[in-house]
């Protein structure tokens, strides 16, 4: 598990991730996507489902049927991603966790957390799910069996 993200959202993220490397309009089944990536069958069909509601995704049922992306991948960031699931707390929120720490009142890491916090928005937001898709290394992503 991330430091970063729940394990929902590492899921959503690699699904996602997964779904982009497939021709556009291409559906693909859960077991195909979770056979892939090895993650959990029933974890990520709620998390698909999810996804789908806020527009990410569009579904399909039947035996033609399955997950694909709504929007062309080059249009998604990572951010977005995150923000659908876990929400913007990780970039909004005190790392220690006090509710009152504000710029002008702030905890004892408030300033390098700051730095942290924005480094980490940018990396979300820079790329789009296709770059990030084209980058991944990971040999289960690969479309070839």
């Amino acid at each position: 598990m991330s430091i970063l993200f729940s394990r929902q959202c590492e899921y959503a993220l690699q699904a996602v991730l997964y779904l982009a490397l497939k021709p556009q309009n291409e559906m693909t089944s859960i077991r195909e996507l979770t056979k892939r990536i090895d993650i959990p069958y029933h974890f990520v069909a709620k998390i698909l489902q999810d996804l789908t509601r806020k527009g990410f995704l569009v579904s399909h049922k039947g035996p033609a049927g399955g997950f694909g992306l709504a929007v062309p991948a080059k249009d998604i960031t990572i951010l977005q991603i995150v923000e659908a699931i876990d929400g913007l707390s990780l970039i909004n929120s005190c790392v220690l966790g006090f509710p009152n720490c504000t710029h002008d009142d702030h905890c004892a890491v408030h300033d390098q957390w700051e730095i942290i916090r924005e480094r980490i928005h940018h990396m979300l937001a820079s790329k789009n799910i296709l770059e990030m898709a084209d980058d991944n290394k990971k040999p289960q992503y690969s479309l070839t069996i």
